[in-house]
């Protein structure tokens, strides 16, 4: 404290931090990238941090219907992808498009994301989908904001298997200053850096203390061509 004092001995008692520009130098974005490279930048960086990421075709629009025999189609993958995890539910925020389940079975329990939920209620809840509110690519970051189709926080925090849907076209950034300049600091704002893990003085590492052990991420638009 006593250093912060003498740092700021010459300045004004009135004055106040919005008063004084700070010159902002640092590069944005880090290369020139398409976006097709970026979307392959994030998905390289995702993996690095243990998520498991998919490719996938999207609907033309958010509700339109997809084949689920289409294997790249998204709801077939997310689909395929609560099949192999053997979810028997999975917590639905308001704002998911139906489309994006609509080929999962009717025997896989939907659990709306209400304010009754409980801690112990979302415990035995196998899965979670949502999309996402941006996604970084330099850090292989995803920021979920509690946008309609996120939900609340808790519910990506408390099940073990967390599936999100990224649209390349338009949620992929190269950076962390590119990514601020698209959020609200005012909500509630989740960054993800692959799934939850913490390491102990030895270094083991453990998966799923404060958060999901699995993510999975679909990355689906027209730069994500490619497959699962």
């Amino acid at each position: 404290m006593a250093r912060i004092r003498r740092a700021l001995a010459d300045v004004p008692r009135a004055e106040t931090p919005g008063e004084v520009p700070v010159e902002r130098t640092y590069h944005r974005v880090h290369g020139d990238r398409t976006a097709a490279q970026t979307a392959d930048l994030l998905a390289e960086n995702l993996a690095d941090y243990r998520a498991i990421v998919h490719r996938a075709d999207a609907p033309s629009s958010p509700d339109a219907p997809s084949s689920p025999d289409t294997p790249s189609s998204l709801p077939a993958l997310i689909a395929r992808l609560l099949a192999d995890r053997g979810a028997t539910s999975v917590a639905v925020p308001p704002g998911l498009p139906d489309s994006w389940l609509s080929a999962v079975p009717d025997a896989v329990r939907r659990v709306p994301d209400t304010a009754e939920l409980t801690p112990h209620d979302l415990d035995a809840v196998s899965s979670v989908v949502t999309g996402c509110a941006v996604a970084i690519a330099e850090t292989g970051t995803v920021v979920l904001d509690a946008g309609p189709d996120q939900g609340r926080r808790r519910i990506t925090l408390v099940p073990d298997h967390h599936i999100c849907v990224i649209r390349v076209t338009d949620q992929v950034v190269g950076s962390v200053p590119e990514a601020l300049e698209r959020l609200d600091p005012a909500r509630p704002l989740t960054w993800i850096s692959g799934p939850s893990a913490t390491s102990d003085i030895e270094l083991d590492r453990v998966e799923g203390v404060h958060g999901p052990r699995t993510l999975e991420v679909i990355l689906t638009g027209p730069e994500s061509a490619g497959q699962s």
